[in-house]
């Protein structure tokens, strides 16, 4: 469906992709996750058409995206802060979703526009920060397109209306499987839905992998110094802090039975870290070796 090979992409001079290679071939709703500066956005720019990489290539559904309107029709890209005409109402939205989108599914925009309470004819910039947030994430759910990319998709809405968009992701998703490609903050809410997650970071794939495997890594132990030393020998340790005699560290590993059984045999507390902060450890941890 997507494919990115070797693909590099300098912003005035300043590298921000970094000869990277990425392929999606199944329809499936992925994550996208990393630090900001990343370059999350730069890749999905570049995957939507906006610009054209500096080395490498990038194939959506067989075709070259970069001003390509065979490639185009298959594209529905919603940024954070999605450009929309000034004078535009939900009405338009959803009259230009249909020029643009050759799959718009019209009953279901519709009805998402009466769940997330928008009014038909008020002009969409004097909307609060939620309610654009919505009509964005409506043009993008409704658009059935192929590859739909949703950049933060969730920023500005109450978690009723997270809710509703998580619900309405799965049904569309459900009614219509495609490939959902979802930059987020919000991973704890999102990793639910997801079936893989595209980490980058400092301008690299630094994992693509299924979401029920790094869902389950970052184990937390804590007890005393000489016993969480003992059995972390040779572990990947990602983060360390103690206090008094006691030490706490995460260690990258996944969270299973043995390791339930060998903080019980030494008397630790053992924890799943959230995903949040494994990734968070995982690339401070990361920049430090490079360092």
């Amino acid at each position: 469906m997507i494919r990115f090979d070797q693909v590099s992409y300098s912003y005035h001079q300043t590298p921000v992709l970094n000869n990277i290679t990425l392929h999606e071939n199944e329809p499936v709703i992925s994550a996208i996750w990393g630090r900001n500066g990343a370059g999350k956005t730069t890749l999905m720019s570049l995957l939507a058409g906006h610009n054209r990489p500096d080395d490498g290539r990038i194939q959506v559904m067989g075709e070259d995206p970069y001003n390509n309107l065979a490639a185009q029709k298959h594209l529905c890209y919603i940024q954070e802060n999605h450009p929309l005409g000034r004078n535009w109402t939900m009405n338009d939205l959803v009259r230009f979703g249909q020029y643009f989108h050759p799959q718009w599914n019209q009953e279901f925009a519709e009805r998402l526009i009466d769940q997330f309470e928008l009014p038909s004819k008020k002009k969409i910039v004097k909307f609060s920060k939620g309610m654009k947030t919505a009509a964005q994430m409506i043009l993008g759910l409704a658009s059935y397109a192929d590859i739909t990319i949703l950049d933060e998709p969730t920023n500005g809405l109450d978690a009723e209306k997270r809710k509703y968009f998580y619900n309405a992701l799965l049904e569309s998703y459900e009614d219509h499987p495609r490939l959902f490609l979802i930059s987020t903050h919000h991973i704890e809410e999102i990793q639910p839905l997801c079936e893989s997650l595209i980490v980058l970071h400092r301008g690299d794939v630094m994992y693509h992998q299924q979401m029920e495997e790094i869902r389950e890594r970052g184990v937390l132990l804590t007890g005393l110094i000489s016993d969480v030393d003992l059995v972390t020998k040779g572990e990947k340790i990602i983060e360390s802090a103690q206090l008094g005699s006691t030490k706490k560290v995460m260690i990258d590993a996944s969270y299973s039975r043995e390791w339930k059984d060998i903080a019980q045999a030494h008397g630790l507390s053992i924890e799943k870290a959230t995903l949040q902060d494994y990734l968070v450890n995982l690339t401070r941890k990361h920049e430090e070796v490079k360092g």
